[in-house]
């Protein structure tokens, strides 16, 4: 969460109050404004105010002592009512003077610009003596512990886990899948995520969809604006049969992988795929486990090419979705 500052009131900056970069807690003093005027302006507020209760305590003393004088008819009816407005008149200018009064002080208290939130805070976009305005955004602070992960998904990674994807949206105690984030040092960041809301429509323009998450950030590590990869379990198979997608040809509709038999000769297999697990796709039927399926020179075999087996270098880390903060 990112807050810009600005000030409810305008002024000159009289001093910046924090060190840029810091830590703040949420009401923390991070600018003051020139008090002066606001001072002057609550204490002529507090005048009008001693001035409207002397007032309506007049009104009241009229009211008083012209209503048994109206009812003896020692003054006229005309008179008591021309009092009766003046009282209430009076009240109505004594409310006027206790809200211009509280009007002051918030004016004068907000002379103080504080942090809304708990985060860190930027640079001062405004230097001391300079004149600000509520439209003025005078520095921003991010809440970074937890911080929150913006994903774009496309549209079929998400009907093919929109089940468990959609969890994120469930209530807290079902919340979606656990979320693993990939620095760009290809690191592994050390706290687990969660996916906490899906969003309702697919971007037009992108075909993607918008998953939000927070990570715990205990230590200050990320940052708003930093790019990263997000990798997420959305299934579990135990034991299950993967093969490089570079070993797998589409032929006429169906999947093929050439094997190496314990004979030394190729062996063309047709497959059925599973989900593919970024540069693997898994194997739902047509292999076993522990045969070895040949990754290169495909373009050369024939059911029964001699082969020589050589073990091929293990498949990087599977892509993930680009994510930001």
């Amino acid at each position: 969460m990112n807050a810009d500052i600005r000030p409810k009131v305008e002024g000159y900056v009289l001093g910046q109050l924090y060190k840029e970069g810091q830590f703040v807690r949420r009401n923390d003093p991070l600018f003051e404004i020139d008090p002066r005027q606001f001072r002057a302006a609550l204490e002529q507020a507090r005048g009008s105010l001693a001035r409207a209760e002397a007032q309506l305590s007049k009104a009241d003393r009229d009211v008083e002592r012209f209503t048994p004088l109206a009812a003896q008819r020692a003054i006229s009816q005309q008179e008591l009512d021309n009092a009766l407005a003046a009282e209430r008149d009076a009240r109505g200018g004594l409310a006027a003077a206790k809200a211009a009064v509280d009007q002051a002080a918030l004016n004068l208290g907000w002379t103080k610009v504080t942090s809304p939130i708990d985060g860190i805070v930027g640079i001062a976009r405004t230097q001391v003596g300079d004149l600000v305005s509520p439209q003025s955004v005078m520095t921003t602070v991010s809440t970074v512990d937890p911080i929150r992960v913006t994903i774009g998904i496309s549209e079929r990674e998400y009907m093919d886990k929109a089940a468990l994807i959609n969890r994120a949206n469930y209530p807290t105690t079902e919340r979606g899948p656990s979320l693993e984030l990939i620095l760009e040092d290809g690191s592994v960041f050390a706290e687990k995520g969660k996916a906490v809301l899906v969003d309702r429509e697919v971007n037009v323009k992108t075909g993607t969809l918008t998953v939000k998450g927070f990570f715990p950030n205990p230590h200050n590590i990320l940052r708003p604006g930093q790019y990263a990869r997000i990798r997420a379990t959305l299934d579990v198979r135990p034991h299950a049969l993967v093969v490089p997608q570079k070993a797998v040809t589409e032929l006429q509709g169906g999947s093929r992988v050439a094997v190496a038999g314990a004979d030394g000769k190729a062996d063309i297999r047709a497959i059925e795929t599973g989900p593919r697990v970024g540069d693997l796709w898994v194997v739902e039927k047509g292999l076993k486990p522990g045969e070895n399926v040949i990754v290169s020179g495909l373009q050369f075999l024939r059911p029964g090419t001699p082969v020589t087996a050589k073990a091929a270098p293990p498949p990087a880390p599977s892509p993930t979705a680009q994510a930001s903060r």
